[in-house]
């Protein structure tokens, strides 16, 4: 099943601008495990579920060629006004039927979009379009673990956070639910012996008010939730805004605080061809 839940001209402008690029932790994480499986150079990457493209550009100084896969034309054409990157495209499609030949991958990336996949299909098509020695790097992070710190308020802004987010339970997806747990179950289904998860990558950055209340609009609870009541929706966000300001002290919503934010990350790799494979003699 393909999930279309970021299709919206207005939704792809905000997931453009308010959607995080994965930290650098995670990136350097990924090339280490890929420059252990396979020798240089590194030609291909495809990033899957590629939104408005911010991973796809984070890999763009390390490939020959990036490619960006995404279902939604919104978010497609968000991706493409982005300039300065020749060497990403993108391209239409779903990460469970990919436009690749067999064994012309290096690797398959994908950010915060793995919980979406019907995990059978991609698996069986990550078999075919790694090359040998091709990676797999699923990664995302837990919204249980992301805390707020200003001054002495943290925690009632990380008390705030949760009740958005019960008030958006009702909208939630359960491939959500899967997300939150670090994606257990694709894990385990991996075919190939060289597995590996990675978890409690610690991330601290700041994120103003206002970017934090653009954040909550890009999630899909948030859209199931406008489409239901617009007008709810509209009020859920100024409402959180001006608690956050309150609790703060402030009046700007430009005014930043420190965001940790907890991420994870699934590395595999595709066997090397084995030996038995080569064509006995006569």
């Amino acid at each position: 099943m393909t999930y279309r839940l970021f299709e919206g001209k207005d939704h792809a402008f905000s997931y453009q601008k308010y959607r995080f690029t994965p930290p650098d932790e995670l990136k350097s994480i990924i090339l280490q495990y890929l420059c252990k499986k396979k020798a240089e150079p590194h030609v291909l990457a495809v990033d899957l579920g590629c939104g408005t493209g911010q991973n796809s550009r984070l890999l763009a100084p390390h490939f020959q060629e990036v490619v960006g896969i995404d279902i939604s034309d919104g978010q497609l054409e968000e991706a493409r006004a982005v300039p300065g990157y020749p060497n990403v495209t993108y391209r239409k499609g779903t990460a469970e039927e990919l436009p690749f030949p067999d064994c012309s991958v290096d690797l398959l990336a994908a950010a915060s979009a793995a919980h979406w996949f019907d995990q059978s299909r991609f698996l069986a098509e990550a078999s075919r379009v790694l090359k040998p020695g091709g990676c797999v790097a699923l990664l995302g992070f837990t919204d249980s673990g992301t805390r707020f710190h200003y001054q002495g308020c943290g925690e009632r802004l990380n008390h705030m956070y949760e009740e958005v987010k019960q008030v958006l339970l009702p909208f939630t997806s359960n491939r959500v639910a899967v997300a939150e747990g670090k994606l257990e179950e694709l894990y385990t289904a991996i075919p190939f012996p060289d597995k590996e998860r990675i978890e409690g990558v610690k991330v601290k950055s700041s994120i103003s008010v206002r970017n934090l209340v653009g954040f909550i609009e890009t999630w899909s609870m948030f859209q199931g939730f406008k489409k239901k009541d617009p007008e709810a929706a509209g009020e859920l966000l100024l409402t959180t805004q001006k608690r956050f300001l309150e609790a703060m002290g402030v009046m700007s919503p430009d005014t930043e605080m420190e965001q940790e934010m907890e991420y994870y990350c699934i590395l595999t790799s595709k066997p090397a061809q084995s030996a038995s494979r080569v064509p006995a003699g006569p």
